[in-house]
């Protein structure tokens, strides 16, 4: 498992950051029973930033908690069917692992959350990167039976780390 991090975030985060997202990254993995090694690359970054880039590639003019940039077309989420078949496109010639795509979180904006919510930093950050983790897995939330789905396996992928609400 290749987990890529980096910050452009200038203060404090959480002690361990890097460690717990990326045991956040492989208890996703573990939850949807990914058969494979994988990559994600993460970037931490601040509310103008991820404001640009979501205005850049999903033509919306506001800064954002997270953003996800899948790498895989499922034919249904979390399913791994026909992937070998594609495997120049979603492989890594050189590791053999399969690339995921990107997660971006604004800092700024889960600072404020986790404040809004009554809970830790470090929660709010664990949520966005299992539910950033899902999307690059192929789920989504636009119908409300989905998005229900997706909480429920975002809380169980939390709670198998330990990391509940506090």
């Amino acid at each position: 498992m290749t987990f890529y991090f980096e910050s452009e975030w200038e203060g404090e985060i959480f002690p361990d950051c890097e460690a717990v997202l990326r045991s956040v990254f492989e208890a996703a993995c573990d939850y949807v029973q990914c058969p494979y090694e994988c990559t994600v690359n993460m970037l931490l970054t601040d509310d103008s930033a991820i404001h640009s880039m979501n205005r850049e590639f999903r033509d919306t003019d506001r800064a954002t908690d997270v953003l996800s940039f899948p790498m895989i077309d499922y034919t249904e989420p979390g399913s791994f069917d026909g992937i070998e078949e594609q495997s120049e496109q979603y492989f890594d010639p050189d590791s053999g692992e399969l690339l995921l795509g990107d997660i971006v979180i604004s800092v700024e904006r889960a600072i404020a959350q986790a404040a809004e919510y009554g809970h830790s930093l470090k929660r709010e950050m664990a949520f966005l990167t299992a539910h950033s983790m899902l999307h690059l897995f192929g789920y989504d939330h636009m119908q409300d039976d989905e998005r229900e789905e997706m909480e429920r396996m975002q809380e169980e992928i939390l709670a198998k780390l330990g990391i509940t609400r506090d």
